[in-house]
């Protein structure tokens, strides 16, 4: 079959022939790619940010982590699937025997595997191979190819919003930086989970005018403060009861802490940066920090429920697989509007 793989660190990325993937176990499929996201993540990854993290992943191997299709094959043990039947993969493969899978904490699994990431062939594939429990069905009829970023960007962005819904009320704030792959799914799962009033803040005019056309409420347009002045004009001098940092690096982690209402949240699912606080900061403004990685397997599936109600929908391009360098490229200079979806 077809497909890209890391060969090297700070190396384009390359497409090229490779074997066919096999069932191993009972308990895996086989899924024929219709779409691949195409993530900031994956930039990280031939850069060598996660190098370390991931126990320094034997090269080469396949990558891509938003991954949609049809079920090809299945394992012995698989009797939930038939072949042919659209689905979305949850990221991880998970152990399912753990404690944290079996609080259902599907990303943080003590034996997981991260197809794409940790050395494990993900989906910029024609084919690829993962875990019956990481298979989520859609409704039969769907065409997955646009909805594979949902697998990543999506679930992300909905486990930082979720985890934030008790903290909002008629009235409160939610300030979204970065309205990119994740943040234009954020947008609008606050519009679907709560009341609270949206500002997005972004760098680009263009990205502004996106977000209010999926549901925010006010445009910030950064400026060499962050936005940090037009969030607190826009709220009375209060600040942001809540700000969701989707980029997480340069001045965004500075401005997103300045731009909180005292007793704010500053939730950071980008990264790269560094976040340096005084603790005086945390104790005066009584604001609290919270991370935030991948959502668990039912998040995707209620996720996928507000995209079946229309309620939470994506702005996806797609290209051919063969130009997964070029698309990558343009993500890196901030070409990309929405998501980019790679199709075999």
């Amino acid at each position: 079959m077809r497909a890209v793989r890391i060969h090297a660190y700070h190396e384009p990325v390359r497409y090229e022939e490779v074997p066919d993937p096999e069932i191993l176990g009972p308990g895996e499929v086989l899924i024929k790619i219709a779409g691949a996201g195409v993530c900031r993540t994956d930039l990280h990854i031939v850069e060598g940010i996660w190098r370390d993290a991931l126990g320094d992943p034997r090269l080469p191997y396949i990558i891509g982590h938003e991954n949609a299709g049809h079920i090809h094959q299945v394992g012995s043990g698989v009797t939930e699937f038939t072949i042919g039947d659209p689905v979305i993969l949850h990221p991880l493969m998970t152990c399912g025997l753990c404690s944290a899978c079996r609080a259902g904490n599907d990303m943080h699994c003590v034996n997981g595997r991260f197809p794409g990431l940790d050395g494990t062939d993900g989906g910029y594939a024609e084919y690829m191979r993962t875990s019956v429990r990481s298979v989520v069905k859609l409704a039969s009829g769907t065409d997955p190819i646009s909805l594979a970023p949902f697998a990543d960007a999506g679930i992300t962005a909905y486990h930082a919003v979720k985890k934030m819904t008790p903290l909002t009320a008629p009235g409160s704030v939610v300030a979204v930086i970065g309205i990119g792959g994740l943040g234009h799914f954020a947008v609008q799962i606050l519009r679907a989970l709560t009341p609270a009033t949206i500002i997005a803040v972004d760098s680009a005019s263009a990205r502004l005018q996106f977000a209010e056309s999926l549901g925010a409420h006010r445009g910030v347009l950064a400026s060499n403060d962050g936005g940090v002045a037009q969030v607190r004009s826009l709220t009375g001098g209060r600040g942001a009861d809540i700000v969701i940092d989707f980029v997480g690096e340069h001045h965004t982690p500075g401005a997103g802490v300045a731009m909180l209402a005292k007793g704010g949240t500053y939730s950071v699912v980008g990264y790269g940066g560094l976040l340096e606080v005084p603790t005086l900061t945390f104790v005066n403004q009584e604001i609290n920090v919270a991370g935030n990685l991948v959502g668990t397997y039912n998040e995707l599936v209620e996720l996928m429920e507000l995209n079946r109600q229309g309620l939470v929908t994506i702005s996806a391009t797609r290209y051919p697989l063969a130009e997964a360098g070029k698309v990558l490229d343009a993500l890196d200079r901030g070409e990309i509007m929405g998501r980019a979806v790679l199709v075999p």
